[in-house]
Formats: C-alpha cells, sequence, structure tokens
C-alpha cells in the first residue's frame, strides 16, 4: 500500500442516471454501482456540463465549463496547454493511466503524461491498437471479430440498429477494459496510481452479448410515459426537428423493445465489469487507499420522449449522470447526497482530498458530504458555439425517410448552433438560448419526465425571472477563469 491514495475514475459513455435503479428504474439493477454506492456516497443530482462526449469529457479533466477551454464540439478536443488533472498527477508522482475510450487528448505533450495507454472506442480497437506499458491481455483478432457487428449490423428502421452476437466476453470493449484493468491493478499496486477507465458502452452502436439482452424481456421493461401533443407548434423548434429525426412513435413495438434490451444489457455488462474491478481492489488490499469515481460522461433518450440517442438538448435523461465517490474509511459511506452537482467539481473534489492544490482556472468546487462545503442549490448545462440554427425548413431539404442518416448529415451543423444555456435545481429546470425561438421551463417536482414546458404560464412568472437572474449570475461569474494579477489591498488610513 502506498502513502498517496490512488485516483481511479470509471467512467462509461452515454449511460443516463435512470438506466440503473439507484436513480429509480424499475427494472435495470445494477449491483456493482450498488455496491459501491454502500461503500461511498452517491450524488442524486448530478449533471454533465454538456451533454455530448468531447466537450464533456475535457470539462470533466479541466474542471471548467465548455464556454472556458473552447471545446464545444466533438470535433474541438483538450487545447494545448489547457491545465489537467493527469498534468497534476503526474507532477506528483503518480503513475498515470487510460485503459478505454479517450476522445479528450490529442496533444503530444498530454499524452506523454500517461505511462499506460491502451484504447478502444465504440467501433473496436484503433487503426494502431499498439498499447503504452501494456499489452493487451487478449489476442487482438478475436477483438477485432467481437467488434465486427458494430459496423455491418443492418438497421432495422431508418432511425436505429441493434444487434446481439456470442463472442467471448473478454473480446467485447466492456470485457477487455474490465480485464485490462485487473491486470493494471495487479502490476501497480505498489506504486501511486491515477488511472482513468473508459468504458466506450453503452454508447451507439448498440451490440451486446446474447446474455446480457436475455435479461431484459419486453415483459419486464417498462417504456417511458410520453404526451403525444409533446412536439406540437408550441415545442421549440430545435426540440421539433430532432424529434423528426429520432422519434419511434411509428416503429415496429419489437424493435423498440430490443433495443430498449441490448442498451440495458449493455449496462449490465458494464456493471459486472465494475464488479471485476472492486473484487480485484478488493483481493489486491487496494480498497481503502484507493478514491474510487464512478460516472458518465452524459447521457440517452432511451425511449423518453419516445427517441433514441442524444442531439443537443437538455432533458435529465441527458444531461443527468450518475456519479458516486467512495474512499472507505475516509469518506461517509452508504449516503445520497441531495444537493445538485456537476461533473467538473469532481477532478477539484479529488485534489482536495489528495491534499493536492487546486489550480485557479477550476471553475469547479468540491463537493459537499465528500469534503466539508456546503450543499449548492443549482447546477448548468451548456451546448452550442454560436453557429446559426438548424430550423425544420432547413430539415424540410433533406432527403426523406429522415432518420439516423439525417442525424450524421447534419451533426456539425446541430452541434455548433446557438448559444443555450440550462439550469436545474432539484425543483426546477430552465433552458434559454437567445437564438433559439422559446424557451423551456419544467416543473420537476410535477413533471419529473418533462413532458409539459411551462415557460409560458403566468403562474411561474416568478419562478422563471428568479432562474433566468440565476442563469446570468452564472454566466457572468464564469465568463473569464483566467486569473488576472489584482492590486494589493491596503487599508485605508483611519480619518480622525
Amino acid at each position: 500500500m502506498t502513502s498517496q491514495p490512488n485516483i481511479l475514475i470509471i467512467m462509461t459513455d452515454q449511460q443516463k442516471a435512470t438506466a440503473s435503479h439507484l436513480y429509480g428504474n424499475t427494472f435495470c439493477h445494477t449491483p456493482a454501482m450498488e455496491r459501491l454506492a454502500e461503500d461511498g456516497v452517491l450524488f442524486e443530482h448530478a449533471i454533465t456540463p454538456h451533454p455530448l462526449c468531447v466537450p464533456a469529457r475535457v470539462s470533466f479533466w479541466t474542471g471548467q465549463y465548455p464556454h472556458t477551454h473552447g471545446s464545444r464540439r466533438n470535433e474541438t478536443w483538450l487545447p494545448a496547454g489547457a491545465v489537467h488533472a493527469f498534468q497534476l498527477w503526474h507532477e506528483a508522482g503518480y503513475h498515470c493511466g487510460l485503459i478505454g475510450k479517450n476522445h479528450c487528448f490529442e496533444q503530444p505533450a498530454d499524452l506523454a503524461l500517461f505511462d499506460t495507454w491502451c484504447e478502444i472506442s465504440h467501433g473496436g480497437l484503433p487503426a494502431d491498437p499498439t498499447c503504452k506499458g501494456m499489452p493487451w491481455f487478449r489476442p487482438l483478432n478475436g477483438v477485432r471479430a467481437a467488434h465486427e457487428l458494430r459496423r455491418t449490423m443492418p438497421a432495422q428502421n431508418p432511425r436505429f440498429a441493434y444487434a446481439t452476437s456470442n463472442y467471448p466476453l473478454e473480446d467485447y470493449s466492456t470485457g477487455l477494459v474490465a480485464g485490462q484493468t485487473v491486470r493494471f491493478l495487479e502490476k501497480h499496486r505498489h506504486e501511486p496510481f491515477a488511472l482513468w477507465v473508459s468504458f466506450p458502452d453503452p454508447h451507439e452502436p448498440w451490440v451486446c452479448p446474447e446474455q446480457y439482452a436475455a435479461m431484459f424481456p419486453p415483459d419486464n421493461i417498462e417504456l417511458p410515459p410520453y404526451r403525444e401533443d409533446e412536439f406540437d407548434e408550441n415545442a421549440p423548434e430545435r426540440n421539433r426537428a430532432l424529434y423528426h429525426m429520432l422519434n419511434w412513435a411509428e416503429d415496429d413495438p419489437a424493435d423498440v423493445y430490443g433495443l430498449l434490451s441490448v442498451y440495458y444489457g449493455m449496462v449490465r455488462h458494464v456493471d459486472d465489469g465494475l464488479g471485476q474491478i472492486l473484487d480485484a481492489l478488493a483481493q489486491l488490499g487496494l480498497r481503502e487507499n484507493t478514491i474510487v469515481v464512478f460516472c458518465s460522461d452524459h447521457g440517452d433518450f432511451m425511449g423518453e420522449h419516445r427517441m433514441q440517442c442524444k442531439g443537443g438538448l437538455f432533458y435529465d435523461c441527458l444531461t443527468r449522470v450518475p456519479l458516486i465517490i467512495a474512499w472507505p474509511g475516509q469518506l461517509p459511506q452508504g449516503e445520497r447526497e441531495q444537493s445538485m452537482a456537476n461533473l467538473i467539481d469532481v477532478v477539484p473534489t479529488l485534489l482536495q482530498l489528495q491534499g493536492l492544490a487546486i489550480p485557479p482556472a477550476m471553475q469547479g468546487r468540491p463537493l459537499p458530504t465528500v469534503t466539508p462545503t456546503l450543499p449548492r442549490q443549482a447546477a448548468f448545462s451548456e451546448y452550442g458555439a454560436g453557429g446559426p440554427p438548424f430550423t425544420l425548413a432547413d430539415l424540410a431539404q433533406l432527403p426523406q425517410p429522415w432518420g439516423r442518416r439525417t442525424l450524421i448529415q447534419t451533426l456539425r451543423w446541430r452541434e455548433a448552433e446557438g448559444r443555450r444555456k440550462m439550469v436545474r435545481t432539484r425543483d426546477w429546470k430552465y433552458v434559454h438560448d437567445p437564438m433559439g425561438d422559446k424557451d423551456e421551463l419544467y416543473d420537476l417536482v410535477n413533471d419529473p419526465w418533462e413532458l409539459q414546458n411551462v415557460v409560458d404560464e403566468p403562474q411561474q412568472r416568478e419562478v422563471l425571472a428568479d432562474l433566468r437572474l440565476c442563469l446570468a449570475d452564472w454566466s457572468i461569474q464564469t465568463e473569464d477563469a483566467r486569473p488576472v494579477p489584482l492590486p494589493e489591498v491596503v487599508p485605508l488610513p483611519e480619518v480622525e
């Protein structure tokens, strides 16, 4: 055991909080997540700073909002010279590692900070599968075979595709990442390490082992509620455009249930991978000296609002993520923190727990319950880079049937459009975009599925005014995280 606490960040991709029974799901039990929560603190209301992979990941590691670090699209990765956690851990003498999906670091100076690097993403191994620090523990041909279906499976309809297969579990990205992590822990248990375990699942392409999909037959799946006229002319135009591309209102119910069974099968496979890692920590005597974080970068509709995938909106299924922090013997155990949290708060929390200085440029703050910090009342998220709106008229110019092809065809346009921002409290959510046609306001107490936009209701004027002020204050407070030298404050002489 080392004197410095190890850091183990376990991140999934596109796993909404409510994909687990810990956050209210009625049919997807995640026992390993539950086990970790019993050892630590579960955050009920954790929010991603941006519901898109790259901006969320850059924000996580820099502790900054996207409008500060500049990564607002999937095409703009961590900028050169940005201060991030792995710089600080490398300087503190930690063995730094990544196992799994990257989608964040690309600068040579940043990549050089990693002593171990084993990368795999949604479609399988990269073109150059060479690892740094340790080889993959499985033959690469078997891994490639297990991922071939992700690139070749036929679509059930214009909107989505899903499939199951029957390869060795260790050859799927989830089994491979989990098994590689166990071997990393065995190899580096006697030195301080900071390891990012980054599962590519349950992000699409939606393929999972047959045995995991079989855990979720149609009779066991509970579909989310919906409102038939939710996306009529009173809904924001951006929401309506996405609904036209992603909705499954007229799809075969068997395909809808089939897709859900694969998504939740992927979630359960990941959970079993988490269990493998927790077992290894216990068996190697690392549990009491390792701070473990479990989270996801953002969520997925997966049935809510009769859609699947994601697309730049701010419903909880896209912005609310699981977050658990555990360090047995050092942090509270089995507690559920009810205040608002953001993924940009995780790295500052870890640095404080390690006794390392938090850089002034980090906008995240240590989280309550796991540190002596007061609860916070609001969390924020954002999307867009100031580009022109994608309208229904623009959609009408594209060939039908609209669906996955249209989603990809318009992806970069929609990632950049607008400058929308969200503020969420435990009871309310407000979304504003000065380039949009309509704001959004949801009463999360009486309408937890966010089916009714009440922004125009007169009785909500006071709530709306408070949330607008809160969002404006946040925008001003975070407009520049680069510290400016200030003059020394000299006490004024007393007036006689």
